[in-house]
């Protein structure tokens, strides 16, 4: 693996570029022994790049670089590796080597991407981490890009959801980016998920990057959930490279008058499926719906009390004061009712003596 990580760091030398040099030979060993003119001859590479691939052989030390790199805890996998992600394998242009923190997805796993805006709303929240918390449930595997908001969210879901959660970095791997997602990138390794980032380790994050991972998101997965997104948004270049590749594409709709949810609504406009739950979803990736049903929809039997106040909760946060008035409960009766609902996972308290629905 020590030619692949040298092959992956000449700069200048593309991925495609990259393809083309393993398409003429048997693979990184077999290249870092060619003389300068054979990348020309037998590869067809113009000669500023061969001279910079034989320049960077005299400047790449294989045995340091690859020490230094396995000394911080970080997994390197190429192309010409069984190990290297199948599904990403198969997309157009795929990275060649994937720098990896923990993990890398199962195969043998279903995979969804869940991704949208950076600034959501209350309702986006909630949805993206039932979502993430239900298809963990579910044995799914989740992948996103550690973003603020809804990437988040649904990390967060599929972790509360006891499953496992790969982030796609637009920075090396071992640079958290956001620097406030340090505990979601923590509590990610944790769960025996993974980071993972075609960029080197120390690489910042630089806008022009960030197309170039969502593609890598779209394509270890099997369907690409978008839950929230403005008319311009970054989430739907993930969609339209998730379309490219042949995954399937679901939006949750929202509100005509909410901006965020112009984009959501133009996808399922243009054709994205509409998300209407996860047992509907997961039709689309011939999970059986009984066992979803037998999974994530066996709810608590709810006393007649809990019945009432939960009905009165919604997305958006209900204050202790309409509980009150409309359960027609008692304050010491309703206080109680409310730590049951959230001991049950129902309900959580969004803020001092407000309420919205977790489920």
């Amino acid at each position: 693996m020590k030619y692949a990580l040298w092959l992956n760091n000449i700069k200048g030398i593309s991925p495609m570029k990259i393809k083309r040099l393993l398409e003429h030979s048997s693979g990184a060993r077999e290249l870092y022994g060619w003389e300068e003119r054979d990348y020309v001859k037998r590869a067809g590479l113009s000669a500023e790049d061969a001279a910079a691939i034989a320049g960077s052989k005299r400047e790449w030390m294989l045995e340091e670089e690859w020490a230094r790199l396995t000394g911080k805890g970080i997994g390197f996998v190429s192309l010409e590796q069984n190990e290297y992600p199948g599904r990403l394998r198969n997309i157009y242009n795929p990275p060649y080597g994937l720098y990896y923190i923990g993990s890398l997805p199962a195969e043998g796993a279903a995979a969804v991407g869940i991704v949208g805006a950076r600034g959501r709303s209350e309702y986006g929240r909630v949805t993206a981490q039932r979502i993430g918390r239900e298809l963990a449930e579910c044995g799914i595997e989740i992948i996103s890009g550690l973003a603020r908001g809804i990437d988040s969210d649904g990390h967060t879901g599929a972790l509360d959801g006891g499953g496992k959660t790969y982030a796609v970095l637009g920075c090396g791997a071992d640079v958290c980016y956001p620097r406030s997602n340090r505990y979601l990138y923590d509590r990610i390794l944790e769960a025996g998920g993974g980071i993972i980032s075609e960029f080197p380790p120390g690489a910042h994050a630089l806008a022009r990057q960030f197309p170039m991972r969502n593609r890598i998101i779209s394509g270890l997965s099997d369907a690409v959930i978008v839950v929230e997104a403005r008319d311009k948004s970054g989430s739907l270049i993930t969609a339209d490279y998730a379309i490219e590749q042949g995954r399937e594409v679901c939006a949750v709709p929202g509100r005509l008058c909410d901006s965020l949810s112009e984009g959501t609504n133009r996808l399922i406009a243009e054709g994205a499926g509409i998300y209407l739950g996860t047992a509907e979803f997961l039709k689309t990736l011939s999970i059986d719906s009984d066992f979803v049903s037998d999974t994530i929809f066996h709810k608590k039997t709810l006393e007649k009390d809990e019945s009432v106040v939960y009905s009165l909760v919604d997305f958006c946060p209900t204050g202790l004061g309409t509980l009150l008035q409309e359960s027609g409960l008692l304050l010491d009766s309703l206080l109680p009712v409310l730590a049951s609902l959230e001991d049950k996972g129902y309900i959580r308290e969004s803020i001092t003596n407000y309420y919205v629905r977790v489920i």
